[in-house]
Parts: C-alpha cells; structure tokens; sequence
C-alpha cells in the first residue's frame, strides 16, 4: 500500500514536473514529496528521475516505470468514481431476502415499477421464511418479520403486521360465532407453526394478556396454505390481514372476536450498520414505504 502511495505521488510529480507543483496538488510538504520519491527509487532499486536545480527528467527506467504508474493512478480514480456514484446513485446489484407469502404478494409486485424507476440497478431476490444472516450470506437487504429488530443491525419499520382470527361465513353458520375465547375450545383451530410451534394463542384482551390453547386437525407451517384452508371451510384461524386483507374485505371471510388482538409483530427492512449507506438500499427501503403508506393499502377497508 505504502508502493501505491508512492507510484501516484510520483506521477504526480512527473506531470508537474516539479516537487514544488506536486506537493501544492497534494496538499503535501515539498519535503515529504521528496521524501517518499527516494524511498520508492530504493524499494525499486533504480534511479527513476534526474535532478538538477533547474528541473526533473525521467530515467529510462523512469520512463518505463511511468507509465504503469499513470495507468494505476487513473484505475484508482475511476475505481473511487465508481464507489461514489453507487453511494450517490441507485445501481449495481441489490441481494434481497424476503418472506415467502409477503415477498409475494408485496414485493415481487411492485419490484416491476422500483426497477423502471431505477434502470440501472439489478435485483436478485430470495424467498424464505427462514432467518438470514447478512453477513454471511452476502444480502443487501432482508426483509424480516419480528417482534423487534436484531440488535446488531439496523432496522427500519415498513408496516406492523395485523392478525385477525378468521373463518368463512358459512362456517360460523354451521359452527357458530365465538363470543369468549374461551368459546374456541369448541370450533376447529387451525394452527401456523413456523413462528411458535408448540405455543398457544396469545391475545391481548380488555383486561390484559390471555393464552388460549388452540386445537384442530391442521397444523401447517406455511401462511398461504393456512389461509387456502380457511377460504374452503375447513376451521379457524389467526391470519395476518396482508394475507387476508382482500377475502375480508370482499366478505369471504369474516373476523370475530375483534376485541382480543394477537401480540404484535411488524415488517422491517434490516441491513448491516455502516457509515455510508449506499443508494440502492435507501433507494429500495424508501420505495416500499412510500408504496405501503402509514396505513398499509392491505388494511384499508
């Protein structure tokens, strides 16, 4: 690294053809130029400039040294030219992770517009509901459902995430409507297990935290297949409305005890702490908030 320093100091020199001239460009002592121009003539082991009191000339090994060195020095600045307009604009590629049923439904549809808005930038996109190390595994950005942020990253909020527990009208018609919680012993609970695999239903009530042991013939770990199950009748279910959001709107399913709120999750765009953000990744995390509003267009009635 020190030889890097020294070769674009000296080619710098060489276009100045004074130490004089160089040092003022660089912002360096006349002294220190000179300095670091014999330390590399001794790391090269060969005389690359002539001095007289007059001017500088080029050695034959100068000459030829020269012009690696000028074509290093231009590869640096186009090298930092290049970071600076991935910090200053979108573009390069963005590695994104994001959960299965939301990635689908909420990402992968409005990627078509970010990519028009941003031509220059490419997106590799994974879907898992698994958790992802970003350091390890190399992402830009995940896409996380939590009920905090991981400590060493930083997070933003996209959306909280609502939960409603849902069955189809016909199904309260043939099994009843819950009025209790403690009504559910009594109808088919069918249960996501990715999350929370052994635990009950946690509610908050009117009058504080609630557990509610759910039971039913299904127990599956995937949000869309649980929902494709309540849609055909088959039971009850705790839901979240960015699944839902439209069959409860277009009356397909219907909610009940309203009053008891499942425990709160939320979405967040997480990437790794840094000094410098790099565009792609403000320009993703602001898009998606800007297309999900302070109310998300799932929850809207």
């Amino acid at each position: 690294m020190e030889d890097l320093e020294r070769m674009a100091i000296f080619a710098r020199v060489v276009e100045d053809k004074s130490f004089s001239a160089a040092a003022r460009r660089l912002n360096l002592s006349k002294s220190l130029v000179s300095k670091q121009i014999t330390q590399l003539e001794r790391s090269m082991g060969a005389r690359l400039l002539n001095r007289t009191t007059r001017a500088l000339s080029l050695t034959e090994a100068g000459a030829a040294f020269y012009a690696h060195c000028a074509r290093i020095v231009e590869e640096l600045e186009e090298a930092k030219l290049a970071v600076s307009r991935l910090h200053s604009e979108p573009r390069g590629l963005l590695r994104i992770s994001v959960p299965v049923a939301f990635g689908r439904l909420h990402v992968a549809t409005v990627l078509p517009e970010f990519l028009a808005t941003y031509p220059d930038l490419k997106i590799d996109m994974v879907t898992t509901d698994r958790f992802v190390d970003l350091a390890e595994e190399g992402y830009d950005v995940v896409v996380r459902i939590a009920n905090q942020p991981t400590s060493n990253l930083v997070a933003r909020k996209l959306a909280s995430i609502q939960r409603r527990m849902v069955a189809t009208p016909d199904y309260f018609a043939q099994h009843g409507v819950p009025q209790t919680p403690g009504d559910l012993e009594q109808h088919n609970c069918l249960t996501y297990t990715y999350f929370n695999p052994q635990d009950p239903w946690r509610l908050r009530g009117p009058n504080g935290d609630i557990s509610v042991r759910a039971s039913g013939n299904l127990r599956v770990n995937d949000d869309d297949a649980l929902a494709e199950a309540v849609l055909r009748g088959l039971g009850l279910a705790l839901l979240p409305t960015f699944i839902i959001g439209k069959d409860l709107q277009a009356g397909r399913l219907q909610s009940v005890l309203s009053q008891y709120i499942p425990l709160e999750r939320h979405i967040y765009a997480v990437y790794l702490a840094s000094r410098h953000v790099s565009a792609k990744v403000r320009a993703f995390i602001d898009f998606l908030l800007e297309r999900y509003g302070a109310e998300p267009y799932w929850d809207r009635s």
